[in-house]
């Protein structure tokens, strides 16, 4: 629910941005509703999810929402603001203060607590390298300003930290 909230609180930031806001906040709510650190389908699953909870009313953008759900799986850019936005958001706590993002790596660390330290830290090292070659962490020019610096300290700090 941290996250979720701390989604929903910037997306008060960019709400301006947002072509479809309704679509948006669906996909925030529903992005990470089925979650397990052993499956590889989460968004897949949380997509379907949602599709099965929302069929029952009258919103109209459920294939849109979807789309965007099942997006956050890669979080590549799109030709999509809204969906850039959603990425963007969802990896926000990357530039957050060095504080938070010492617990948010921890709470990582005991979401993978099935793996032990070797095959975590192999795998955490090899996500954060292929964060940190990219040219850009976030998608649009908001979030590149307001969190891309703090965002590629945090992930340089821990990453010398895995490889100590």
């Amino acid at each position: 629910l941290a996250h979720l909230e701390h989604m929903m609180t910037l997306l008060e930031e960019v709400e301006s941005q947002v072509r479809d806001l309704d679509t948006l906040a669906f996909s925030i709510y529903y992005h990470d509703i089925v979650y397990s650190s052993a499956r590889s389908d989460n968004e897949h699953q949380s997509a379907l999810f949602f599709e099965k909870h929302v069929s029952r009313t009258s919103f109209k953008n459920t294939l849109a929402c979807k789309n965007q759900i099942e997006l956050t799986k890669e979080h590549l850019p799109s030709e999509d603001n809204d969906i850039n936005i959603l990425m963007d958001l969802d990896l926000s706590i990357l530039g957050s203060s060095p504080v938070d993002y010492d617990t948010y790596q921890k709470n990582i660390r005991k979401e993978y607590s099935i793996f032990p330290d070797f095959m975590y830290k192999t795998g955490r090292v090899k996500m954060l390298e292929s964060i940190l070659n990219s040219d850009y962490i976030f998608k649009t020019s908001y979030f590149q300003d307001k969190l891309e610096c703090q965002a590629r300290l945090n992930l340089d700090n821990e990453l010398m930290s895995l490889k100590l």
